[in-house]
């Protein structure tokens, strides 16, 4: 079973993208920063916070569903808020998204949020609302359930030390991947968890029992190079059963978004 995660950027780089998607295939895709705005046709939509600006690919949710034809596409959303098309308000919702292989058969799921509640009028201020979603599936090739958890970690405006709403942000992505998962499991929990290599949330994941790939394997980064900032960890992926990895890789070429595709063989 291949399982990718991946911080989308909001589709900023679609066009890298979504070839790449379709030709990597995962079983299961898990996306972060999910664009959906139902009420436009347009392609492109902005974002725009104070200073900052940013396009946004109005309908990603439904581009990469059309590039995965064979995958059950979900959508969660944390917030509906308001992209530009130029000086139009445009209504836009904005979150998770979760595609799994049609042949797959999703067993279970649980849905919610790790930071504060739905915003339905607006993105709200930093830090914002921020959710997870977690899917069990039957693996019939290895004839055993897994159950992966993802989030979107929330974004702190004064960098990405621990506090004590990313300590509960922890426990409650715990508590969801203890809600899909059942004795037996091979169990992956996953996501931009914007925090560093060092903190307290990788610190009671390791606790609850899981390891984690990124660092535990010497990988020097996360980001690719469209990111400016210092920091170069973002994203993570964690497993129950480390003997369960056949292969995990942080891909920096191509590069489809500020962030790098994490991708696990299990």
């Amino acid at each position: 079973m291949k399982i990718m995660c991946l911080n989308a950027w909001g589709g900023k780089l679609y066009e890298k993208l979504l070839p790449y998607v379709k030709a990597s295939d995962p079983d299961v895709l898990c996306l972060q920063e999910v664009i959906h705005s139902p009420a436009s046709e347009k392609d492109w939509l902005t974002y725009r916070d104070g200073d900052h600006v940013l396009a946004q690919r109005a309908n990603f949710f439904r581009d990469v569903s059309h590039a995965l034809p064979d995958h059950v596409a979900i959508f969660c959303p944390a917030a509906q808020g308001v992209l530009w098309d130029e000086d139009q308000p445009v209504p836009s919702q904005w979150g998770l998204a979760t595609f799994v292989r049609r042949s797959i058969p999703i067993i279970a799921q649980v849905q919610g949020f790790v930071h504060k509640g739905f915003s339905p009028v607006g993105y709200g201020d930093h830090p914002r609302s921020h959710n997870a979603h977690g899917v069990r599936v039957y693996d019939y090739a290895a004839e055993r359930a897994v159950s992966i958890t993802h989030m979107h970690g929330l974004r702190d405006l004064n960098g990405k030390m621990d506090t004590p709403e990313r300590a509960e942000q922890a426990r409650r992505l715990l508590n969801f991947s203890r809600q899909v998962s059942e004795p037996g499991d091979v169990v992956v929990v996953c996501g931009d968890f914007n925090v560093e290599p060092g903190s307290e949330t990788l610190a009671l994941l390791a606790d609850a029992g899981f390891k984690e790939l990124v660092t535990g394997r010497g990988i020097e980064s996360t980001r690719s190079t469209q990111y400016k900032k210092p920091g170069r960890f973002a994203d993570y992926m964690l497993v129950n059963c480390e003997e369960a990895v056949q292969s995990f890789d942080v891909i920096h070429d191509p590069e489809v978004s500020d962030h790098c595709p994490l991708v696990l063989r299990l």
